[in-house]
């Protein structure tokens, strides 16, 4: 598996169709993912979502490719392409501004976009102590949070 030194991304950019159509593909995957790791961590470490501990699990989920895909990346591997999504949370208008989520997704070659597949999401374990354990957590980003290769 490649790491982020060993890849070279595209700047970050408006989503073209192709990028739309491959996060359409896998869009109830995504909000599957996205429901099933706040439950995780709910129960391990509830700061990771508490920006949106008052939204419903549908209220959180509630995008559109189309309307909240703002911004992606991706980057040729020799197993195929991945693709960095920020997508645009509708129901987050808090003092921090809007919230997005960070989406990774692989796209094999040779096949087209019918065999696009989740990889994971976004959640930062940041700003570590003395003993290297974390002190934030943060799975809803802000728009200014750059879209960057992530391994979670």
């Amino acid at each position: 598996m490649a790491t982020g030194e060993q890849i070279n991304f595209n700047e970050p950019h408006p989503p073209k169709e192709n990028g739309i159509e491959a996060f359409n593909i896998i869009l109830p995957t995504i909000k599957s993912e996205i429901v099933k790791s706040r439950r995780h961590w709910d129960k391990h470490e509830p700061r990771m979502w508490s920006r949106v501990s008052h939204l419903s699990d549908d209220e959180l989920v509630a995008f559109t490719i189309e309307d909240d895909l703002v911004e992606i990346r991706s980057a040729a591997t020799s197993y195929g392409t991945i693709i960095l999504g920020k997508i645009r949370v509708p129901s987050v208008n808090d003092e921090e501004g809007g919230g997005y989520i960070h989406v990774r997704i692989h796209d094999p070659p040779n096949r087209g976009t019918e065999d696009v597949i989740f990889h994971s999401l976004f959640t930062d374990e940041g700003n570590p102590d003395a003993d290297g354990k974390p002190t934030t957590w943060k799975a809803v980003q802000n728009r200014e949070t750059p879209l960057e290769f992530f391994h979670e």
